[in-house]
């Protein structure tokens, strides 16, 4: 497969399927930028870290299932990052 091949399925899907299953694309990145900022603000002077990562991929979900509540996905992701974030807590972080 070549990358043009790539970039027209990404396209399609960009277009298409994901668009229908996460709403708009601009309004999704619109909300995830404010929950982003909250985090930051939450978090303060401290380095981001794993943890951090976690909680944004959380918020990332958060849009995502707000947008499409009955899509499943975005739960067992949020879980997902929930426990992958919880358990390098659990291990003292990096």
């Amino acid at each position: 497969m070549k990358r043009t091949d790539l970039l027209f399925m990404t396209s399609d899907l960009i277009s298409g399927d994901r668009a229908n299953t996460h709403g708009d694309a601009v309004t999704g990145f619109a909300a995830i930028s404010l929950m982003w900022d909250a985090l930051d603000m939450a978090r303060g002077s401290r380095a981001r870290d794993a943890e951090d990562v976690a909680l944004a991929m959380i918020a990332v979900k958060l849009v995502r299932a707000s947008a499409n509540p009955r899509h499943l996905d975005n739960w067992i992701d949020m879980a997902g990052y929930a426990a992958l974030g919880g358990e390098h807590v659990l291990e003292g972080g990096a």
